[in-house]
C-alpha cells in the first residue's frame, strides 16, 4: 500500500503546483467498484495451475491444448478485478487540467489464497490532460473502447485490441495522434534451439497511431491505423547487432443503438507486426529469420456483440470474437498460436444503477499451428457495487 500512497501523494503535488490560483476550483472525484466473481471452469486438455491468468479471466493464449486428457475443473472466486480510481479537474487560466489514477488486483505479482487471499494493486491508469494534450499511461489510442458486455474481466479478448500503455496524445476536433510506448515481441526461429517469447531490449521509434471518430443519434465508430517498427536484438559473435521491420494495423468499430436501449457492438481489425495489441498477445509482431533479420506476423480478428434489454433492469448480452494467425510454419514451427475463437451469454440483473448481478456462460478454444487443440467452458455468477463521490475545493484567497 506504501506504493500507492506515493501515488495519491504524487497526484495531490501535482494539483498544487501552479499555486492558489489553480486551487480557486478544483473538482475531485473518487470512484471504481466492488465485484465478486465466481467461476467453475472446465478444462478438456489439460490442467491450468493457480496463479495463472486463465483462472480470473478468458486468456486465450493460455488455453491447454493437447491430445487426450482428463476433464479438470476448477472453482475460482476473488474479488481481483475490484478497483478504485481518483480523478480531479481544476482551472489554469483559461484552460482544463485533469488527472486520472486508477488500479486494481488482477495479475499480482504477489499474493496467494491460502489464508488471507492478499494481493497487490497494479497501476492501470495515471495520466493527466492539458487543453488537447494528454500525457501518461491509459488505453492505446489504436484501441477502441466499445467493447462487448461481459461478466469476464476481458470478455471477447480474442477478438479485441487491448492495450494500456505510456504515451503522449494530442486530440482535435474528431482526430487523435498519438507516441506511444514501442515494445517488439517476437518468436523464435524454429531452428534456434529457443523456446517462448523473445521481447526485444531495443526500439529506435515509437509506436504511432491516428484515429478518427464518428458520432451521432445512431451511436458511434472509430477507424484508426497503427505504424510501428519491430526490432530485433542479437549477438553476432562478440558484436551486438540489431535488425529491424516494419509493423502495421488498422482497426475499425463502434456501436450502433438498436432502438432505445439496445445495441451492437462490433470490431474488426487486421494488419502485420500488430503483435501485443491483438488478442492480449495472442501471437507475436514478428519472428526471427535464420540470418536474424524478421518476418512480420499477419493477425486478422474481430468480434461481434448484442446486447437487448428484457426490462429496465434486466439485459441480456450475447458476444461471439475471434482470431486467425497467418504463421509460416517453415520458420516458426508448429508450436505457434493459429486461432482462438470464444462465444458467451450472459443474464444481468440491475435492481439499481450502483448494482448488477449477473450470470455467464462461456466456451473458448485455442488451436496451434500443428494442430494441437484445447477448449474449456466456463460458468460464471458475479456480484458488482459501483460508487462515484465528488467534492469541490475552492480557497479562500480566491486566487
Amino acid at each position: 500500500m506504501n506504493f500507492l500512497k506515493k501515488c495519491f501523494v504524487i497526484l495531490f503535488f501535482f494539483l498544487i503546483f501552479e499555486g492558489t490560483e489553480m486551487l480557486a476550483q478544483t473538482t475531485f472525484k473518487f470512484g471504481g467498484y466492488v465485484k465478486l466473481d465466481m467461476m467453475q471452469s472446465k478444462f478438456y486438455n489439460g490442467s491450468v495451475p493457480i496463479g495463472n491468468a486463465l483462472r480470473d479471466f478468458h486468456f486465450p493464449a493460455a488455453i491447454p491444448v493437447g491430445g487426450e486428457s482428463d476433464v479438470f475443473t476448477t472453482n475460482d472466486y476473488h474479488a481481483k478485478e475490484s478497483r478504485f480510481n481518483l480523478a480531479t479537474a481544476s482551472k489554469i487560466g483559461n484552460k482544463e487540467v485533469r488527472a486520472f489514477v486508477e488500479m486494481d488486483f488482477l495479475l499480482a505479482g504477489q499474493g496467494d489464497e491460502r489464508v488471507s487471499n492478499s494481493f497487490n494493486p497494479r497501476l492501470r491508469h495515471f495520466y493527466f490532460e492539458f487543453g488537447k494534450w494528454l500525457f501518461g499511461q491509459t488505453w492505446t489510442t489504436f484501441q477502441i473502447l466499445d467493447i462487448p458486455e461481459d461478466l469476464d474481466f476481458a470478455g471477447a479478448a480474442d477478438g479485441i485490441i487491448f492495450n494500456r500503455q505510456p504515451m503522449i496524445r494530442f486530440s482535435t476536433n474528431s482526430w487523435q495522434f498519438a507516441a506511444e510506448n514501442s515494445e517488439t515481441t517476437l518468436d523464435p526461429n524454429v531452428n534456434s534451439g529457443e523456446s517462448g517469447r523473445v521481447t526485444s531490449p531495443s526500439a529506435f521509434a515509437p509506436d504511432l497511431v491516428g484515429r478518427y471518430n464518428f458520432a451521432g443519434d445512431w451511436g458511434n465508430l472509430s477507424i484508426a491505423g497503427l505504424l510501428r517498427q519491430l526490432n530485433h536484438e542479437y549477438e553476432d559473435g562478440t558484436v551486438t547487432k540489431n535488425s529491424n521491420t516494419l509493423g502495421y494495423g488498422a482497426t475499425f468499430g463502434g456501436k450502433i443503438k438498436l432502438g432505445k436501449q439496445d445495441d451492437v457492438r462490433f470490431q474488426v481489425s487486421g494488419g502485420k507486426g500488430m503483435g501485443r495489441y491483438a488478442a492480449l498477445n495472442f501471437a507475436n509482431g514478428a519472428v526471427v529469420k535464420e540470418d536474424n533479420s524478421l518476418q512480420g506476423t499477419t493477425s486478422y480478428l474481430g468480434f461481434v456483440g448484442i446486447r437487448h434489454f428484457w426490462s429496465k433492469t434486466l439485459r441480456t448480452n450475447v458476444n461471439v470474437s475471434g482470431i486467425q494467425v497467418d504463421n509460416d510454419p517453415a520458420i516458426a514451427g508448429g508450436e505457434v498460436n493459429k486461432e482462438a475463437w470464444s462465444i458467451s451469454a450472459n443474464l444481468i440483473y440491475t435492481p439499481a444503477p450502483p448494482l448488477a448481478f449477473g450470470v455467464e456462460l462461456m466456451r473458448a478454444a485455442r488451436e496451434l499451428e500443428n494442430g494441437a487443440f484445447g477448449k474449456f467452458d466456463r460458468l460464471q455468477l458475479s456480484a458488482k457495487y459501483s460508487f462515484n463521490f465528488s467534492a469541490v475545493m475552492k480557497s479562500k484567497s480566491g486566487g
